[in-house]
């Protein structure tokens, strides 16, 4: 059978490296965004004989079953596992972990391999199969390194982090990134008009993460659609900042999600966190947004206010959107293509996050947004490379307002060159500085130079 092998460093003990890969969030971390997998039954690789059981998406509106048993398990060196059924004729996987010196390991994916169908399959897709293996472990790969790396630079206890709006595009990533690097995450829900406390209590978590609120782009804005959004995030925010203002021993960080549309329509002008903030409506949601959390800071609560700009994952959000025309080659500019677009990796945003929580001098807002930000028509140009196909296709502003309303000027004509001041001044590495390496790492298209083995020669 074909053999694939990835080996890569990784920045760490082989022991964390395993430690790592054995935690809850593990997997959710290490799936690819272009692809879509489903957990109906789950076992750890410690459990030799079980068999854990996905649904992968194998084909648009194809699912198929995949049936993995654990066959070997070496605490602190490799787990095996093996397809039963799926959709290869066979898959045998091992994760091998090396040391590489103290605080250094290599991290191994070895698996032998064969497609469907035999020799025709071989024939017919062997050369897909084996470049969709190289973009998956490329993936794979610099996403634990990239995790590690991220704990490594901020050692310190387990915390307990309770997280708000923890379904959500942002939070669904989140989760699993601080479960798999050893934290305790509550998952927190409104309960009517309030936010349902901990089982342990508000007082037993060292941070607050609050990302809930009724979704900016999920609908047209109507006057009633309007007041939904200032109502989730204004009285929401100001609710939870007088309920942790009120516990007995507050939590140490509030996080609280904002965004860079309280800059308004700037045109070209270069925007930080001290720019003044815009008049319009998200602008002043924003504002209002923000000052809800006076509570919360009275309390003795370090608040840090992070300011999105568009967050790219393929998993949702506006990119997810954009994908069906760009993929059909009628995606393009909007309006005249010259706004400026501020945007941010789904995994820049949550290590955004984890940067807050960590760092005591980051107060107040800091703006959670790339170092480069694109002009509407280069971001259209770079997706539709990306994806292979054209993108010439103007949807002139008229017609953006036709279809989407005033959200068409908050969202899509207006422009916002952002800079992320107050990260970078405080230590914060991007994963993903440039436009190109995003969305690449986020569609599967990644560069020739990042797919290639990296074993030691």
């Amino acid at each position: 059978m074909p053999l694939f092998v990835r080996r890569s460093p990784m920045p760490c003990s082989a022991d964390s490296l395993f430690a790592w890969h054995m935690r809850p969030g593990a997997f959710e971390r290490l799936a690819p965004p272009w692809d879509r997998v489903e957990v109906e039954k789950w076992a750890t690789p410690d459990q030799v004989g079980q068999r854990a059981i996905l649904r992968v998406r194998v084909a648009p509106g194809v699912w198929k079953r995949w049936i993995a048993e654990y066959r070997e398990y070496e605490p602190g060196r490799l787990f095996r596992d093996v397809q039963i059924s799926g959709p290869f004729a066979a898959f045998d996987h091992r994760h091998i972990m090396d040391p590489n010196g103290a605080d250094q390991s290599w991290l191994e994916d070895r698996i032998e391999y064969a497609p469907p169908l035999g020799a025709l399959g071989q024939c017919v897709a062997g050369g897909w199969v084996r470049r969709s293996l190289e973009n998956m472990f490329a993936y794979r790969h610099k996403t634990t390194a990239d995790d590690l790396a991220a704990f490594a630079a901020a050692p310190s206890p387990a915390l307990r982090v309770a997280v708000t709006g923890s379904r959500g595009l942002v939070g669904s990533a989140l989760v699993p990134f601080l479960t798999a690097g050893g934290h305790t995450v509550a998952r927190i829900a409104r309960q009517g008009d309030e936010f349902a406390p901990p089982a342990d209590g508000w007082e037993a978590q060292d941070a607050v993460v609050h990302l809930a609120g009724a979704g900016i782009a999920d609908k047209r804005w109507s006057a009633a659609r309007k007041e939904v959004i200032r109502t989730s995030r204004i009285e929401g925010t100001e609710r939870l900042c007088r309920t942790l203002a009120a516990a007995p021993r507050p939590p140490r960080t509030l996080v609280c999600a904002s965004a860079i549309g309280i800059y308004g329509n700037r045109g070209d002008e270069a925007l930080d966190e001290s720019s003044a903030a815009g008049d319009d409506f998200l602008a002043t949601v924003c504002r209002d947004w923000e000052a809800a959390t006076a509570p919360a800071r009275a309390a003795g609560i370090r608040v840090v206010q992070l300011r999105f700009g568009v967050v790219l994952s393929a998993r949702g959000g506006a990119l997810a959107k954009m994908l069906p025309p760009f993929r059909m080659g009628a995606g393009g500019p909007v309006g005249n293509g010259r706004q400026w677009m501020s945007w941010v990796a789904l995994d820049d945003a949550i290590g955004a996050i984890h940067h807050a929580i960590r760092c005591e001098s980051l107060d107040g807002p800091a703006n959670a947004v790339a170092p480069e930000p694109a002009r509407n028509s280069d971001f259209g140009r770079i997706l539709g490379r990306t994806l292979r196909r054209p993108a010439f296709a103007p949807l002139p502003a008229f017609a953006a307002r036709l279809a989407f309303g005033e959200l068409a000027d908050a969202l899509l004509l207006a422009s916002q060159r952002v800079a992320p001041r107050r990260l970078m001044e405080t230590g914060y590495r991007f994963r993903y500085p440039d436009l190109a390496t995003a969305l690449g790492y986020q569609l599967g298209s990644i560069p020739q130079a990042d797919s290639t083995d990296l074993r030691p020669k």
